[in-house]
């Protein structure tokens, strides 16, 4: 694969000779494919021929790419696919929660959310107490991220619609923070073609202009004492150690580490000069896409926050509600797997004749895919339009990705 003149120039000198040497033999290897289990509706025992990713609880590698789209227990929300890097936020939260109880999670943000791998995360890996606040400025992505968030199926979970500085003009505050900022996307020049063609030296100067830019609204909404887990997709210095550098001069952050294993080949900083505690994923190196986090304490005192006045205060943020109601007390009816496919489409279903009358739930191997209302002759679809999948080709046979139990 040909990469840009300039990456190349720049990203061996970062990264030296022979790292680069591992990295750009990782174009001729197959790329990892991962998933992550929901834990509210599957287990570990289900996973077909999966292994652990070990910096993540319930996240696997898969052997081959199966097809995803055509799986019913994906759109019920029982796993979501995921590049195994970004389930390092797993083991970040784990540490987090066990090394500082003191420090009491009631509300977490996460700013730059789309398409919502990391805020399933981090829902299954957070109390299920704690509200998880999922914010994406762009419209449609926003619509994306409320999809996954519906499908994963935790009630403490409220979706927005608003830019970094809204959240700062709301006077929110929370006890931790992700930010997953846009950046030139280095890491997924493997795994997505189009990130190459878009990278130049001028994306990655407007880059980290606008990642501090955002970190510094959603600074102003962290605790006294909280924690921002600041991360990307890419290698470069001026989006990662030197963003970092700057948050701890600007704002006096600590940076926290995190206990990492050898055998995860995970790489540190590559500023030279600066000896905090980062964490880089290469490919060729570590089993995963390309990714850089760390995460920062802000000073002063752990401070709890009152979730009666961040309900209060989240008025005046643009909440996003699902287009449909996915856990009415109502009548459940098991499909085929072909029912399954064809209710996901958008088609109208056929239902034995002692099915009652009126709004139904549809599940597939006892999981619940939406509504549909039954009239007897048929029961016309309730699945929203904008999840409908677009495909037309169905296959014969249902590949399983997960064992039914």
């Amino acid at each position: 694969m040909l990469l840009p003149d300039d990456f190349v120039s720049y990203t061996r000198q970062l990264m030296g000779d022979e790292r680069f040497s591992q990295y750009q033999k990782s174009f001729d290897e197959d790329v990892p494919v991962s998933l992550r289990l929901n834990p509210l509706k599957a287990e570990a025992s289900q996973v077909e021929g999966g292994k652990p990713v070990p910096w993540c609880h319930g996240g696997y590698y898969l052997p081959r790419r199966p097809n995803f789209t055509m799986d019913p227990l994906l759109h019920a929300g029982c796993y979501y696919v995921q590049e195994a890097a970004s389930m390092f936020l797993d083991e970040i939260m784990r540490q987090i929660t066990q090394k500082e109880p003191s420090l009491l999670c009631n509300s977490v943000l996460d700013m730059c959310a789309a398409p919502g791998g990391k805020s399933t995360l981090l829902r299954s890996a957070l109390a299920d107490d704690c509200v998880l606040y999922s914010n994406e400025p762009i419209r449609n992505r926003a619509s994306i991220l409320l999809e996954n968030i519906t499908k994963w199926g935790h009630p403490n979970c409220i979706v927005t619609n608003n830019y970094p500085r809204n959240y700062r003009a709301s006077k929110l505050n929370f006890d931790i923070i992700l930010c997953d900022v846009p950046c030139s996307g280095e890491g997924m020049f493997r795994r997505d073609e189009a990130t190459i063609r878009e990278w130049s030296l001028q994306n990655v100067e407007k880059c980290w202009r606008l990642q501090r830019e955002i970190v510094a609204d959603a600074w102003e909404c962290l605790k006294p004492g909280g924690l921002m887990i600041y991360s990307t997709c890419t290698f470069n210095t001026k989006e990662n150690e030197e963003n970092v550098r700057w948050i701890c001069e600007e704002y006096d952050a600590e940076v926290i580490p995190i206990d990492v294993k050898p055998e995860w080949n995970i790489t540190g900083s590559l500023l030279p000069g600066f000896t905090e505690p980062v964490y880089r994923f290469i490919p060729g190196i570590s089993r995963s896409e390309g990714l850089f986090v760390c995460v920062l304490r802000k000073g002063g005192g752990c401070q709890a926050v009152r979730r009666e006045k961040n309900a209060k205060r989240s008025e005046g943020l643009n909440i996003l509600s699902p287009p449909t109601q996915l856990s009415l007390p109502i009548t459940s009816v098991g499909l085929t797997y072909h029912q399954a496919i064809a209710y996901l489409r958008g088609e109208a279903l056929t239902l034995s004749e002692d099915t009652p009358r009126g709004i139904v739930e549809v599940c597939f191997q006892g999981h619940m895919l939406g509504t549909a209302k039954n009239i007897g002759t048929r029961a016309n679809n309730l699945y929203p339009k904008e999840w409908r999948i677009k495909t037309t080709h169905i296959p014969d046979n249902y590949e399983a990705i997960l064992r039914h139990t």
